[in-house]
């Protein structure tokens, strides 16, 4: 497992603390896959969480290929034992949309936050959630909402709320996103890649309002697929 403490403290520096009293939303995003964006989203939830002095969000928005519980289950020297299985949702509200709506065997409707669950590490000061992929029906997608309550419910109950979303090159979902958030970083790759990608990155964020916060230049090496161009700003997720 790669150990990030260091350059994360360093991003928690840089980034300083809330000014608000509610909790402010940080979401982590890449131009291409293998960048090691999840990794460096739960390496900087887990840290925040050994300061914080209320609980640190991990959201995995990957709604495709949700994989950070797994990785943090499996990392029980690090993250301790997980908790009881519970609702991610404090008041009954989504950052995403069931098509077409869930229901159950009786015709009624299941609401959409009933697919998103969370777990409690590190003595509960920090959950991770997991979307229930496995549990839609056949023909059944999640599409992001464009706007939601979810994020400031969530804030009265977070300090931080980190958001790990697929990298552009699968989905513009980071794209949806980013203007609902405080804050977004950009994680770099120790490979330059496509440098203008990156750079078409940083502004397409900045033009949906998203608000560039900072970069993280990840040195960690990992498996990088066959690199495609991101997906453009109307990309569906």
């Amino acid at each position: 497992m790669v150990d990030l403490t260091k350059e994360m403290a360093d991003l928690m520096s840089a980034l300083g603390r809330p000014q608000a009293r509610s909790g402010r939303a940080l979401m982590f995003v890449s131009a291409f896959t293998g960048e090691g964006v999840s990794t460096v989203a739960r390496e900087y939830a887990r840290c925040e969480a050994a300061f914080a002095k209320r609980p640190v969000w991990l959201i995995d928005a990957d709604l495709a290929q949700p994989s950070q519980m797994q990785a943090v289950t499996e990392d029980a020297a690090r993250f301790g034992p997980p908790g009881t299985l519970a609702t991610a949702s404090p008041d009954g509200s989504a950052f995403f949309r069931l098509s077409p709506p869930a229901r159950d065997a009786a015709g009624q409707d299941i609401p959409d936050h009933k697919y998103l669950v969370a777990r409690p590490f590190l003595d509960n000061r920090l959950w991770v959630t997991r979307f229930r992929i496995r549990n839609l029906a056949p023909g059944q997608r999640p599409r992001l909402n464009d706007q939601s309550t979810y994020w400031n419910a969530l804030r009265k109950h977070a300090q931080t709320i980190v958001v790990d979303v697929p990298s552009l090159d699968r989905s513009a979902a980071a794209l949806q996103l980013a203007p609902q958030m405080d804050g977004v970083i950009l994680v770099l790759s120790e490979d330059e890649g496509d440098i203008q990608a990156r750079i078409d990155l940083k502004n397409d964020i900045e033009q949906v309002g998203g608000n560039l916060m900072g970069i993280v230049y990840n040195r960690a090496r990992s498996p990088r697929s066959t690199a495609r161009r991101p997906m453009g700003r109307f990309a569906a997720l």
